[in-house]
């Protein structure tokens, strides 16, 4: 199961964020657990500085924008792949 991580403080991006990788990841057919990560420490833990930012599996994969949705289905993809190991 992919754990997909949104890092942000509840912007609207963050919620857009959200919404985006929610929609990718099930038009994919992945099992998976949205998680959103709040906390400011929690967030500068993963060393981003800018929101949102997406990490999936505790990997960072986007900082600062929200990816379209075949940019999302591309990165959900690579990340269940397991050539990128």
């Amino acid at each position: 199961m992919k754990k997909i991580q949104i890092l942000g403080t509840g912007c609207p991006k963050c919620a857009k964020l959200a919404d985006t990788a929610d929609a990718a990841a099930r038009e994919l057919g992945i099992e998976y657990e949205l998680v959103k990560v709040t906390d400011i420490n929690d967030i500068l833990g993963f060393g981003v500085m800018m929101t949102p930012a997406l990490a999936v599996d505790g990997e960072v994969k986007s900082v600062g924008r929200v990816p379209g949705s075949e940019e999302m289905k591309d990165v959900l993809r690579q990340a269940s792949s397991p050539d990128t190991q």
